[in-house]
Parts: structure tokens; sequence; C-alpha cells
């Protein structure tokens, strides 16, 4: 059989992609190395040339998203043609589409991603993220300063309150999400706690209240549809 050889970054993407694919259908748990072995057609050794264990495959996985989210809102940061306000509605807008985008793997990692076992991965790419996104909401609160529809005097703390208030409505839906039997008592409860977070934002930024999108019920149930596991 004749041995195939990739560029580096191409076969690392194809053992990601591979692991998205498995992560949604088999979930994260009984996703094995060997499974990717199979689907790939590779041998086990070039997997863990690349990661060394499914843990840093998951890291990996992480990585990427927070890449793909990055060069997003980069080039809504950068649009010259964008008042501060309608850059801070299309970076949410933004993540909210990519994550709809990937929703069976969103909610795949909301099981994984909030496991004790992976706290201390959890915390170290939190962080990670937080220091590529501050910088691209404090830039845009600094124009929305110059623009006047901000107040804070603040934005580069305002940036990092901001990222906190998300992180932190991340982790609340998802203890929320997977301790409650009750979807429709769930689904209400994180409406509240999203329309709050956005609240809390027009606040800290001295923005106009209402100037910031809310949530519905029906918004968050499409979400769950069809996607808790038992």
């Amino acid at each position: 059989m004749t041995r195939i050889v990739k560029k580096p970054e191409i076969r690392r993407n194809e053992i990601l992609d591979a692991a998205e694919r498995l992560l949604v259908t088999k979930g994260y748990e009984q996703m094995a190395i060997h499974d990717l072995v199979d689907e790939l057609q590779i041998a086990k050794g070039t997997v863990y040339h690349y990661f060394d264990s499914k843990q840093a495959l998951l890291e990996a996985l992480v990585e990427r998203m927070v890449d793909q989210i990055e060069q997003r809102s980069l080039l809504i940061v950068h649009d010259p043609n964008l008042s501060a306000l309608e850059k801070l509605l299309r970076h949410f807008a933004s993540t909210e589409q990519w994550k709809r985008a990937h929703q069976s793997l969103v909610m795949e990692f909301l099981h994984v991603w909030y496991d004790d076992e992976n706290a201390i991965v959890h915390r170290k790419l939190s962080r990670a993220g937080v220091k590529r996104i501050v910088p691209l909401l404090s830039r845009i609160i600094q124009q929305g300063v110059e623009e006047g529809v901000f107040t804070t005097p603040y934005p580069d703390q305002a940036a990092r309150m901001i990222a906190a208030l998300h992180d932190d409505l991340g982790t609340a839906i998802a203890e929320l999400y997977l301790s409650t039997e009750s979807m429709a008592s769930t689904v209400q409860e994180i409406t509240q706690m999203a329309n709050a977070t956005m609240d809390a934002l027009e606040r800290l930024l001295g923005a106009e209240p209402g100037s910031l999108p809310r949530t519905s019920d029906e918004e968050i149930a499409s979400w769950t549809n069809g996607q808790r596991k038992t």
C-alpha cells in the first residue's frame, strides 16, 4: 500500500475534522483514538504525532473554534464603515451564527466542557480566549466612547468584564442545562439569565437601555429541541 504523505497542517486539520464528526456522532466519552485511525485509515502513531492524548485533541478543537470566531470578529472590528454599536451587535450575532452552524458540536461540548475532569483545561483555554477577544472588544468600546454611544471611562476594563460576564453566563447555562429535568423551566431561566446579562452590559458600557439584543424563550428552546441527552 502506497504511503500518502501530506503537509502537517493538512493532516492535522483532517484529524481535527474527523474528531469533530466523531464527537457529534459518538460523543467524547465514547470516542477513542482507534476511531480516528479507522475513519482516516492512518496509523495510530500518526494521530499521536499531532496529539499525545484525547485531552490534547479536545484542547486543539477548542482552540480552533476560538480561531474561527476571532477571525470573523476581526473583519467586523476593522470595518471602517461600521459604527461601534453596529460592530458590537455584529460581533454578538457573528458568534451566535457560528454556534448555530455548529450546533451539534457545541451541544456536545456543553456536556464535556463542564465535566470536573476537564476543569483545568477549561480554565486554561477560557483564559486564552479572553486574551484574544478582549482587545477586539476594547477597540469597539473605545470607538463607542468617541462616538458618544458608550460612556464608560474604562474601555479596557469594561472589555474584560464583558468577557467575564459571558463566561459566567456560559457556566451558569451549562450547570442549569445539565442538572435539571424540566426543559420548560430551564428555557425560561436561561432566557432570564441571558437578558439580565445584556442589561448588565448596557449599564457597564453606559449604553442606551434596550440597545443590545434580548432573546426569547423560543430562541433558547430552538437550541435544546432534539439535542438534550438523557
